[in-house]
Parts: C-alpha cells; structure tokens; sequence
C-alpha cells in the first residue's frame, strides 16, 4: 500500500522548528525527514524537539552529507525509519563516512546528475525524486529522461520524493556555493495544487513510501496530500 508522507524540511526557507510545534498541533504520528539544510548542533536540537512529540515513525530520511553512523542507529532505533535516501557521489556533496551498514537501506536520488551504475549496485536501489525528473524533461534533457527509464528497468525504487513544479522556469541560488545558480522548474513551495498534476505522468514508478519534499505548512501539505491520493486513486 503508497504512504503519502508529510516532509519536515529544513531548507533556510522551511521553519522546521514552526512545523515541530505544528506536529504537536496536529498530533501527527508520522513524517518524512530532510535533514539536509541544519549542521550537527542543530541536528541534535531537532532530534530533540521531536522526541517530546506524538511522532512514532520517520519512515524515510534524507541524509546529510555530515552525518555520522551513530546518527543512522539513533534513527532507526528510535523512529523505525525503513528508508535512507542520499545524493550521487559525483554530486557538490561527497559523504565524509561509511554508510555501508546501511547499504540495503539507503537509496540514491536522482538529482540535477544521474547516480552512476556502479553507486546504485552497492545500495539498495533508487530514490526517485520526481520533480527533477520533471524538470529534466521540460528542459528537454532527452538523455536523462532516458538514463532514468533505463536504470528504473534494473533497479528496486525504495522510496521517492515529490516537490512542485512551477509554471515558469525560477533561479535558485544555491547557499552552501556562493556565486552557483540554477535554473529549474522545481520547487520546494507550492502556491497552486495544480503544482502536482505532473505526477499523472509517473504513476507508474511510484514506490510504497511518498514522501512531500516541501517548505509548506503540514496543514498545506495535508491539503496536497489528499490532492495526490486523488489522482493516484482516479488513474490507478
């Protein structure tokens, strides 16, 4: 059965200590976590924080680069997490410890570059976010579109992101590299529902565990979730 996941991001723009209080509102008892914006001291305060609130499972996590293995076994110990998801190694973010514990757990993301076979046969398989994907194709990248089709044909997808797509193409600076400037489609802020009607076209690769990559509310994200659920219940 698809579990569609609130995500607790914690992008500059994410207030992840507001949607901690919006947990304990809400009494959420699951989540997705992307751990990619904080550092180790605001890690712990996190961890922290979400140990006095109602939530039993993470059921998938986005590592960061800095984490150490102690990190992955408080996860999973304490939250039951069943998914890791991290960046390609030829990526801006090379990992700084051995993961490889872990391997039948992690996954690795498509991001703007592909992970390379050879990465993808040491875990345990993708982690499909879809919004880059998307991107890829509107930007009319025909050969990822096509390196992604070919990896999904021999690879397991354990867990995926969905982010929106903006109607119009938006510069994203990137904060940990000064002066580096994207152009993409994706985005981690929906303004409109209809922000996901791409997502009629990759219905066919969706993983059992969904989780929403975005800066919005959980009372937003509850709103897009029952939004997806329809559209994954009227095209199934």
């Amino acid at each position: 059965m698809k579990k569609i996941l609130l995500g607790l991001t914690t992008t500059p723009d994410a207030n992840w200590r507001g949607k901690i209080k919006e947990i304990k509102k809400m009494a959420l008892k699951e989540i997705a976590l992307f751990l990619t914006g904080i550092g180790r001291t605001e890690r712990r305060e996190l961890y922290s924080l979400l140990e006095d609130t109602p939530i039993e499972n993470i059921w998938h996590v986005h590592l960061r680069n800095d984490m150490e293995v102690g990190e992955l076994e408080y996860l999973v110990e304490k939250f039951n997490v069943k998914a890791f998801n991290i960046h390609p190694m030829s990526s801006r973010y090379p990992f700084e410890f051995d993961y490889s514990e872990f391997a039948s757990m992690i996954y690795i993301e498509n991001v703007g570059v592909l992970p390379a076979l050879g990465e993808l046969k040491k875990v345990g398989g993708l982690c499909v976010d879809f919004s880059h994907w998307q991107d890829a194709r509107l930007q009319d990248n025909q050969q990822y579109d096509f390196d992604m089709k070919a990896m999904l044909e021999i690879f397991k997808v354990g867990c995926s992101h969905i982010s929106a797509i903006s109607p119009i193409i938006e510069k994203f600076k990137d904060t940990n590299f000064p002066g580096v400037i994207y152009e993409t489609y994706s985005t981690h802020r929906s303004e409109n529902l209809e922000d996901f009607d791409y997502m009629k076209k990759y219905l066919m690769y969706l993983p059992e565990l969904i989780s929403l990559e975005l800066e919005n509310s959980f009372a937003e994200q509850l709103k897009i979730k029952t939004y997806l659920e329809k559209i994954i219940s009227q095209n199934s």
